[in-house]
């Protein structure tokens, strides 16, 4: 089974709650095509992101898609998990800015914000809000789904001390991803990321590569793809016009494109997400 399937992390918002009972580690450092925001409510994890680092109860981590990281210690721990799709977010214009806090992390500030303790509650029952939501039919509507997205962003953003950052410059993976996410809907190609990031493209291919186990070009295509199950399943817009949209003038393309990263045709996708409903508790 895909992991979309398992968690809903197909559609362009996904929520869910975890507890983490076992012993377990992970072997490699990962990266994600969607940014992350976790909220641990009990136990603790060590992670690795740009250092170590202990999780606890409380405290809020951010992870910006495409930053490697990955679990090195857990002690049962319990936690609130979030994605979303930051090229959605950008295609709309009212929600670009809830982008600012993971771009803060991506120039060095730190990844865990401490809530503090009158506001975890309420934090909480955002999340628990927002899967209620995003357990019905369908999915929640966009407006709901926006609005929640945004207190809960918002009260991590409230609890932050950015002017904490440790103002380290932006390494090229990081310009280059940040520069894909908010052209990848329009003509792209490795030739016009290496400019933007004034590399060549044999030492951008090899940077991304090496820091985030995928290509430019498959960073591209995800943030398509993200872009597309999101109007596949919020707008009545045929596939052909999806296509467009999203930079594919060839449908047939897309369509090719879409199945090979889920398995199944726009369409059928369309189907599956609009009527199913998002797991409870995992």
């Amino acid at each position: 089974m895909r992991a979309e399937d398992a968690q809903g992390k197909g559609r362009p918002v996904f929520v869910f709650r975890q507890e983490m009972h076992e012993h377990t580690t992970s072997p490699h450092a990962v990266t994600h095509d969607y940014a992350v925001l976790g909220f641990c409510t009990a136990g603790t994890t060590t992670l690795e992101q740009r250092g170590h680092f202990t999780l606890q109860a409380g405290e809020v981590l951010l992870i910006p898609a495409g930053e490697p990281h990955r679990h090195l210690d857990m002690q049962r721990p319990e936690f609130w998990m979030l994605g979303f799709c930051p090229v959605c977010l950008l295609a709309d214009e009212a929600s670009a800015g809830l982008l600012t806090p993971f771009e803060h992390v991506r120039s060095g500030a730190s990844a865990v914000v401490k809530i503090p303790e009158p506001r975890r509650a309420f934090l909480e029952s955002l999340f628990r809000e927002l899967r209620d939501e995003s357990g019905r039919e369908g999915g929640a509507t966009p407006a709901v789904e926006r609005s929640l997205l945004t207190l809960i962003i918002s009260e991590v953003a409230r609890a932050a001390s950015w002017d904490q950052r440790s103002g380290a410059s932006d390494s090229i993976v990081t310009e280059a991803l940040r520069f894909i996410e908010r052209n990848c809907l329009e003509p792209l190609s490795l030739r016009d990321v290496a400019a933007a990031v004034h590399r060549s493209s044999a030492h951008l291919t090899t940077a991304v590569r090496r820091a985030t186990g995928r290509s430019v070009q498959e960073w591209i295509i995800a943030g398509r793809m993200g872009e597309a199950r999101r109007r596949l399943l919020h707008t009545d817009e045929i596939v052909a016009v999806i296509a467009e949209r999203v930079g594919y003038a060839d449908p047939t393309h897309f369509i090719r494109l879409f199945r090979r990263a889920h398995g199944v045709t726009p369409a059928a996708w369309r189907t599956r997400y609009r009527h199913a409903t998002s797991p409870k508790e995992v």
